[in-house]
């Protein structure tokens, strides 16, 4: 019987633009042994003792070099099943809100892209990813987007 666990995390990172919110994508390097080459949003995986969503704050430091300004968590989880594990990975969300758009990329990608939901949504590798953008994009342009997502206070 396959194992439950929660070990990952995604990261939407998200700025508003005159024209409406855009997303950042980044490209995985081709040398990568998974996934090679695809574009996706900031995941990593939840180190020992780590909160999930402080590791969302971590990855969106590390791996774009932005400073979050807000954190939400959305009301769902993505999941996937690892048949190399036997195990089905159950995986919060989180959209980290920025303001600056100078992204300096870690080594695990290549390049890096703003883009508005539908852009991005044709460009990201995941089913799950891509409506993600859509959802999310959705509910930011709402006032009620704290009756959808639950907001996390950054401790600066």
């Amino acid at each position: 019987m396959p194992k439950i666990n929660s070990i990952y995390i995604e990261c939407y990172v998200a700025r508003k633009y005159k024209e409406g919110y855009k997303f950042l994508l980044l490209k995985r390097v081709e040398g990568e042994k998974l996934y090679p080459g695809i574009w996706q949003i900031i995941t990593g995986k939840i180190e020992k003792n780590e909160k999930a969503y402080e590791t969302a704050l971590r990855e969106v430091r590390e791996e774009s070099g932005l400073t979050p300004c807000r954190l939400f968590v959305l009301p769902h989880t993505t999941s996937f099943y690892s048949p190399r594990t036997d195990a089905i990975s159950l995986i919060p969300l989180f959209v980290c809100l920025v303001k600056n758009k100078m992204v300096t990329i870690s080594n695990e990608h290549s390049d890096y892209l703003w883009l508005n939901s539908k852009e991005a949504s044709k460009k990201l590798y995941f089913k799950s990813q891509k409506e993600n953008v859509k959802f999310i994009e959705q509910n930011l342009r709402t006032k009620d987007r704290l009756k959808t997502f639950t907001e996390i206070k950054i401790k600066s």
